[in-house]
C-alpha cells in the first residue's frame, strides 16, 4: 500500500514539472509571425501583410544608414531589397511596438536572419542601445567581422558617421531650402514644403535628401509616405 501512494505521488510531481517545463518555453520563446514582404522603406523599414493588415516594420537591433547618407543609405537599401525580394515570405519575431506603430522585430527569411545579414555585409550598424532581446555575441562578432573587412560603412577608418548621430545633427541643423527637380517653391508656412504642395513622391525623397527632414515625420529615411 504505501509503495503505491509513493508511486501515485512521484507520478503527480512528475507531470507537474513537465507541465511547468512546457509553460517555461512559452515565455522564453518570442512571438513569431508569418509575412509576406510589400514594400522596402529604406535599410531598415520593410512593409508586410500579416492576415491581411498591412504593418510597418523597423528591423530590431540595427539601424542602416539613412537614405540621405550618400552613397551608403541607397546601398543599404538596395541590399535589404535584395534579400527580400516584395512578395518574399518571412517570419517576424516580434520585440516591442515603437512610439510611431511600427513592429520592431528580427525578420527571418527560412533560416537566414535578415537583421544580421545586414550586419554582416556592412549595410547596417548594431543599434546597441536597442540590442536588448537580441543575440549581442552574435551581432557584435558579425559587426567586427564586417569592420575588419571594410565592407560597407566600415570602408572608412572607424566607419562612416553612425545613423542615429546623423538624424541627431539633421535635427539641430536648419537644411536646406533649395528648391529642384520642378518643385514649386515653398508656402508661406515657415518656408517649408507640405507633402500635398510636393505631390510628387520621387521629388519628395530629392528635397529629403537636401535636408528636408521634416517631410520624414517617422525618421524612417523616407519623406510624405502618403504620396506612395
Amino acid at each position: 500500500m504505501e509503495s503505491s501512494i509513493v508511486s501515485n505521488v512521484d507520478g503527480r510531481e512528475l507531470k507537474l514539472t513537465r507541465s511547468f517545463i512546457l509553460t517555461s518555453l512559452l515565455f522564453v520563446v518570442a512571438p513569431t509571425h508569418a509575412s509576406t514582404v510589400m514594400s522596402v522603406g529604406d535599410g531598415d523599414t520593410i512593409s508586410v501583410t500579416e492576415k491581411k493588415q498591412r504593418i510597418k516594420v523597423r528591423l530590431a537591433c540595427v539601424d542602416a544608414p539613412e537614405t540621405s547618407q550618400m552613397p551608403y543609405g541607397m546601398e543599404a537599401r538596395r541590399a535589404l531589397q535584395g534579400l527580400l525580394p516584395i512578395g518574399s515570405e518571412v517570419t517576424l519575431r516580434t520585440k516591442a511596438t515603437d512610439r510611431y506603430g511600427r513592429s520592431v522585430a528580427e525578420v527571418l527569411k527560412g533560416s537566414t536572419n535578415i537583421n544580421q545579414s545586414l550586419v554582416g555585409s556592412g549595410n547596417a550598424f548594431v543599434y546597441w542601445q536597442y540590442i536588448s532581446g537580441c543575440d549581442r555575441q552574435t551581432y557584435s562578432r558579425l559587426e567586427n567581422n564586417a569592420r575588419l573587412r571594410k565592407f560597407g560603412v566600415w570602408a572608412v577608418p572607424g566607419g562612416i558617421k553612425r545613423p542615429w548621430d546623423y538624424r541627431r545633427g539633421r535635427k539641430s541643423g536648419s537644411g536646406s531650402n533649395n528648391p529642384s527637380s520642378g518643385v514649386a517653391r515653398p508656402g508661406q508656412s515657415g518656408g517649408r514644403y507640405r507633402c500635398k504642395q510636393i505631390g510628387n513622391w520621387a521629388k519628395a525623397q530629392e528635397l529629403l535628401k537636401q535636408g528636408h527632414s521634416y517631410l520624414d515625420g517617422d525618421d524612417d529615411g523616407e519623406a510624405c509616405e502618403a504620396l506612395r
